[in-house]
């Protein structure tokens, strides 16, 4: 009886024991597996873009300037002004010229009065003259008289229709149909043939210009779609299209410029502004895609070819029966949000998408998340 009470006392000791160690034990094992989120691997489409910054401006611009170095007498627009073709911009103080159109006016009446008389004398000296009733040497002197009273009166008409031409440039009309973006002056400055009066520009559609390097040069390619984002609106994208890719580069930057047409109706983006752009330049289908967030990167120093080069390495965790490998990335194509991987995962693999700066390959996790 007494052997049977000092063995039923050790088992008794032994699972006090076992059950006072268990959960202390298991807590460990809790508190050594790392909490993840984690994300599956799947396939999809990954646009391969470039980015530039430029400058907005308007499809067409035209300066427009006073033939006539004279004060401005009146402006009949001002910067905003919608304005079509024809249309009075402004008046040039002008009036040495209409004194001058009087006087060539008053000139050309002498100098048709003078030509009259002389075709009267011309006429008649012809007629005699077939007659026998006038001499050679007569006829000659009447003659030479004519045409000079005819290139008198050739040269008014010239010189009264050159003073009325300048009378018509002290009245300033618009080129084109489009908006007053500049006015330079106002009423009574001195228009200066150097500066122009106003700037009228088209913005229905305008143009953003930026300058490509020569090693993106071979990607590019006019008709190929682009993003472009300003300060002004920065949640809206505006969609154009790349039109013009210079055909020579600047020897001192050996950049060339490429532009881009941008539809603009509600003339939204004005000439002048800063521009974000993106031109997609391909894609890749079918890729498995993986976020950027959820890779780690490194770069290292190899020796490639007798050269030392820097080389980036990415690097993400895969999950599986609550533990973690470290696989190595090969890519095909980087975004500032996504990866292309060719290489290194497996469609419908769980990656570490949070927490994978804490692992080490082989750590134990518990997920707590799957997106």
């Amino acid at each position: 009886m007494q052997k049977m009470l000092k063995s039923t006392s050790i088992l008794l000791l032994v699972y006090l024991i076992v059950w006072g160690c268990s959960p202390q034990q298991q807590n460990d094992q809790e508190q050594s597996a790392i909490p993840v989120k984690i994300q599956k691997v799947n396939k999809g489409q990954v646009l391969q873009t470039l980015s530039y910054n430029g400058d907005i401006e308007a499809e067409y611009m035209v300066k427009v300037f006073s033939k006539i170095p004279d004060r401005i007498q009146q402006f009949f627009v001002d910067e905003g002004d919608q304005v079509k073709k024809g249309d009075p911009i402004a008046k040039i103080y002008a009036a040495t010229i209409e004194q001058g159109v009087r006087q060539a006016e008053a000139a050309l009446v002498a100098a048709q009065a003078q030509f009259a008389n002389a075709q009267v004398e011309y006429e008649r000296a012809q007629r005699l003259y077939s007659e026998n009733a006038m001499s050679k040497q007569q006829y000659d002197g009447i003659q030479t008289q004519w045409e000079a009273a005819k290139a008198g009166l050739e040269q008014a008409q010239a010189a009264l229709k050159s003073v009325k031409s300048q009378l018509d440039d002290a009245s300033v009309t618009a080129p084109i149909a489009g908006v007053i973006g500049i006015r330079n002056y106002e009423e009574g400055d001195m228009a200066n043939p150097a500066l122009p009066l106003v700037t009228i520009v088209q913005m229905d559609r305008v143009t953003v210009t930026f300058d490509a390097t020569e090693r993106d040069l071979g990607k590019l390619q006019v008709g190929q779609s682009a993003t472009i984002k300003v300060k002004s609106y920065d949640d809206v994208e505006f969609t154009g299209e790349l039109v013009k890719i210079s055909p020579v580069l600047d020897p001192l930057t050996r950049m060339a410029k490429v532009e881009i047409i941008i539809d603009n109706p509600d003339h939204r983006l004005k000439p002048g502004m800063f521009a974000s752009i993106i031109v997609t330049v391909g894609n890749l289908d079918d890729v498995i895609i993986v976020p950027r967030y959820a890779v780690i990167e490194n770069t290292t120093a190899e020796r490639i070819g007798g050269k030392d080069e820097i080389i980036k390495n990415y690097y993400v965790f895969v999950e599986k029966a609550d533990s973690v490998q470290q696989r190595k990335l090969h890519i095909t194509y980087a975004t500032d949000r996504v990866l292309a991987v060719n290489q290194g995962l497996q469609q419908g693999e769980n990656i570490v998408i949070q927490g994978q700066q804490n692992l080490r390959d082989g750590s134990a996790v518990t997920v707590i998340e799957e997106e």
